[in-house]
């Protein structure tokens, strides 16, 4: 009996990188743009973002939960300009973009029809921001759809892209009149920016899909469908066959499995979770939970990984060691933590993305790296100003000297 789908989701991340002293101009680009609204984030209405992240991460990451009554008010009376700048010093800025009244797509045979619920656009002030897609499969509960969706949708946007046949999936929705518009969105969000050390051109994912009971329950084991987990997990088409690499696959795979009847695979490019109705949780509040609290999570994880990559690549130029150092010193306080909440499943997903991520061994060797650079640069700095010593000292013995001769002949 092939496999089905309840409920699906699959957020497509694309990384990408603003120029610093283009920041500003860019935010406020967005803040003109009519398809693009500024994501307010407020208590009383994304409470449990505000109780899940710890106070110095929330701040942070979501620092527009600060604007409240009267500072609101009068941020939104101020001119777009003022805005882009005020915006500008925040560490994390969200926006959502709209794609518009929906089209009659282009129908083609055998075709995995999806939709797209929303787009986000996540902006640090460091530069590096993300699109962030939402889709869910139309017209389908075949888990076999899903998979080939994903295997196809994560590499629309690669150079490579359409030399693929992807064995011939196809893939269309009724929100575009053709996939590759897709591109043309991106483009449209991001600009025309080059391809940017540590940024792979490639979607990140986050995707949350639910079975029904009769395949996962107290009698059907999850053991049964496995091999269709480790596809959805490392994004793989519908025919591939995993039994003959699953040794390979799984040296590159985080399992969380706290809940009985949902496990989580994370990868170094996806974090997609697989649970069963058997469970009401699983599909009532747990797609809630895991596209909030779990996605920022996710987002944070992703960024700390981006950023970590460029400082530990500029590190090549000894003339930028003081600018590398504010940068890093500003992100330890603001977007590095040990901890960002008290939940216990939230700790552990920020765990094991940070193990899977090799994020505090890249932080160790940025630090390392530093204090050898810093003690060569302390060292050239002593032998240079021991050498102006030197200089000075023996040009005063040399003005001495000659105020003795000249003294002598008076």
């Amino acid at each position: 009996m092939e496999l089905s789908f309840k409920y699906q989701y699959t957020y497509f991340l694309y990384p990408y990188i603003i120029e610093s002293e283009k920041y500003e101009k860019y935010l406020l680009r967005l803040l003109k743009d009519k398809k693009v609204t500024l994501r307010i984030f407020e208590k009383e209405k994304d409470l449990d973002i505000y109780n899940y992240f710890s106070s110095n991460i929330r701040q942070n990451l979501f620092p527009t939960f600060e604007l409240r009554d009267n500072d609101l008010k009068n941020f939104r009376e101020l001119n777009t300009e003022k805005k882009a700048k005020i915006l500008s010093k925040h560490s994390c800025v969200c926006f959502e973009y709209m794609l518009g009244q929906t089209v009659d797509g282009n129908e083609q045979e055998n075709g995995v029809i999806f939709n797209i619920p929303k787009i986000d656009i996540i902006c640090f002030n460091t530069g590096i921001c993300f699109v962030s897609i939402k889709t869910t499969i139309d017209q389908s509960n075949k888990f076999s759809d899903i998979l080939n969706f994903n295997y196809k949708f994560k590499e629309i946007n690669s150079e490579f892209a359409s030399l693929k046949q992807y064995d011939n999936i196809n893939i269309q929705t009724e929100m575009l009149e053709d996939v590759g518009q897709i591109n043309d969105i991106i483009r449209e969000i991001t600009g025309n920016q080059k391809q940017s050390e540590g940024i792979e051109n490639k979607f990140y994912t986050l995707g949350y899909t639910c079975i029904p009971s009769e395949y996962w329950n107290d009698r059907n084991e999850f053991e049964n469908f496995e091999n269709e987990f480790l596809k959805y997990v490392n994004t793989f088409p519908s025919n591939y066959i995993t039994d003959l690499n699953k040794e390979s696959e799984e040296q590159n795979l985080s399992i969380i499995s706290k809940l009985k009847y949902s496990r989580t695979g994370i990868t170094k490019s996806n974090c997609n979770l697989l649970c069963s109705t058997v469970d009401m949780y699983n599909y009532t509040k747990l797609p809630y939970e895991y596209e909030t609290v779990i996605y920022y999570t996710y987002v944070l994880r992703l960024y700390q990984k981006i950023f970590l990559t460029q400082v530990n690549s500029e590190f090549r130029s000894y003339d930028k060691i003081i600018y590398i150092r504010k940068k890093f010193i500003e992100f330890t306080k603001t977007m590095w933590a040990k901890e960002v909440t008290n939940d216990d499943t939230g700790s552990l997903y920020y765990k094991i993305l940070g193990s899977s991520f090799e994020l505090e061994e890249l932080f160790e060797q940025i630090r390392k790296k530093y204090e050898i650079i810093y003690k060569d640069l302390d060292i050239e700095k002593n032998n240079r100003n021991y050498s102006i010593m030197v200089m000075l000292l023996i040009l005063s013995l040399i003005l001495n000297t000659f105020t003795i001769i000249a003294y002598m002949f008076i």
